[in-house]
């Protein structure tokens, strides 16, 4: 049982916390592209799809946490120092991505559509200048939880 929980965990998190961080990582240089060009409808188009794939996946990655959490427990390994820095860390990645990633995304979307109330481009700018740094931070908090569930200090595998 446990290789089937790990499985479904490392299979969850390529599958649904690669394109967010991908598509996350996108976004910024993407609104820009938008910004300069508001006639490009191909630009505004990405920008729609880079938010869309944000949004859903974060959804669905919800099952990364919870199979690792059951393949934890399937390891006995629950208090572990390494398990519980990684669980602080996807609440990090996780406040991270809700409260500053996602919210930024749809003030750029909204102007960029012309319904929200932020229609200055340099204010817009700055909101994609922000998105990048908060995007970097999310993604090294994940590569982060990634070193640490691969390396695992204190692991029996001798690696």
């Amino acid at each position: 049982m446990t290789k089937f929980l790990l499985t479904v965990h490392v299979l969850a998190a390529i599958i649904t916390i690669g394109p967010v961080t991908v598509a996350a990582s996108m976004f910024p240089p993407s609104a820009r592209r938008a910004l300069a060009a508001p006639d490009d409808a191909a630009a505004l188009a990405t920008v729609r799809t880079l938010h869309r794939i944000c949004r859903v996946y974060a959804v669905i990655a919800v099952v990364v946490p919870v199979f690792g959490l059951a393949t934890a427990n399937s390891l006995h390994v629950l208090g572990s120092p390494w398990l519980l820095t990684s669980i602080a860390l996807t609440v990090a990645a996780a406040a991270v991505l809700a409260a500053l990633v996602l919210p930024r995304q749809s003030s750029v979307l909204a102007a960029l559509d012309g319904t929200n109330e932020v229609q200055e481009a340099t204010a817009v700018r700055r909101i994609a200048g922000q998105l990048g740094m908060y995007t970097g931070v999310f993604n090294l908090l994940w590569a982060t939880v990634t070193v640490l569930t691969i390396v695992r200090p204190g692991s029996t595998t001798g690696a």
